[in-house]
């Protein structure tokens, strides 16, 4: 009897454990919880670094809050720099990189490195006013969800004020997240906003527009913009560029992450439907005029037309598969749950 009851036993299967769903990104526990957290990535900047933080703190005195600096992986002394500031000051908190990670991944190690309610992201080269911090917190406190700094007077030569001025109207016009500065690194948010967003490589440009798609509230501020004291500037030519390529990931992870058939198979169907025009224009021509067509440029256009958009349109019908699949991330934001 005790045998047989072993082997039933046995014989049962343990019973599957629910898939765990990730969990979404939380920052690390923190028993001081502030009220504003000003966030710095550093690269190279140890020449502004101490005067920053005095007018951070001036320009907030009257508020609970703390100072991020994230150094990027500096090489001119930055980083004995923070580590200086943060011990003598406890409302300085530093975050030191192995290596250099990039912009984006500097905010994002802010992020998860601050306790505030309120987030204000800014550079460390002082081009932009520290003081003028509580005029984009007045944009939170009036409602707003993310309140964008506006250099309408830049201090900077003409070859990166032109490109610049392309690309805000292109990036205007296609994320329909009509502010004038996107590039813009001097900015406020609440809390929420980098909860439900992710960044990563250098879409750190197109935070308002990937947060505006989850429908938070964007609006913008005029700031002063000033000549650069110390340093050098971190960009280069290419980073036009790769701001537009950067624009193209954006409109795919907002117009068309839950439904990239919408867009593989517009530009597949257009692609393969010239394709068959010109290849039925061609037959005609072979069928009642009798002309050749092994010489004529405009077959392999046509055939390769139709083999690139069937292909286009395959890629789209795929990525509905995957994305169904995979979809872990609600489509939606809850502002608020009320009521029992």
């Amino acid at each position: 009897m005790g045998g047989a009851a072993l082997a039933q036993d046995a014989d049962k299967k343990p019973a599957k454990k629910p898939a765990k769903k990730r969990a979404p990104r939380r920052r690390k526990s923190d028993p001081k919880t502030r009220e504003i957290s000003v966030i710095v990535p550093v690269f190279d900047e140890a020449g502004t670094l101490e005067e920053l933080v005095q007018r951070v703190a001036e320009a907030l005195s009257e508020r609970d809050h703390e100072i991020v600096l994230v150094d990027d992986g500096s090489t001119d002394g930055s980083t004995d720099l923070i580590r200086k500031l943060a011990a003598e000051n406890d409302r300085v908190k530093g975050v030191i990189f192995r290596g250099n990670f990039g912009k984006a991944a500097a905010l994002t190690a802010g992020f998860d490195n601050s306790t505030g309610r309120l987030i204000v992201t800014m550079d460390a080269d002082l081009q932009e006013s520290p003081e003028e911090i509580p005029d984009l917190l007045r944009g939170l406190a009036e409602g707003a969800d993310i309140v964008s700094g506006w250099r309408h007077r830049r201090n900077d030569p003409w070859h990166k004020r032109w490109p610049s001025r392309l690309y805000n109207r292109v990036t205007a016009r296609l994320t329909k997240v009509h502010i004038h500065d996107h590039n813009c690194g001097f900015k406020a948010y609440r809390r929420e906003v980098w909860e439900e967003i992710s960044i990563y490589g250098e879409l750190h440009r197109y935070i308002p527009a990937l947060a505006a798609w989850r429908r938070f509230s964007v609006r913008e501020c005029k700031i002063t913009h000033r000549p650069r004291r110390y340093g050098s500037s971190k960009y280069g030519v290419l980073r036009l560029f790769k701001g537009f390529l950067d624009l193209l990931t954006v409109l795919l992870l907002t117009r068309f992450l839950s439904r990239p058939l919408h867009f593989f198979g517009v530009v597949g169907s257009a692609t393969a439907s010239v394709g068959f025009a010109i290849c039925a224009y061609l037959t005609a021509l072979k069928l009642f005029w009798g002309e050749e067509l092994s010489g004529r440029p405009l077959l392999l256009f046509g055939v390769l037309s139709i083999v690139v958009g069937i292909q286009l349109v395959s890629i789209g019908l795929l990525g509905e598969m995957l994305g169904h699949l995979h979809r872990e991330r609600p489509e939606y934001s809850v502002k608020d749950v009320v009521g029992g």
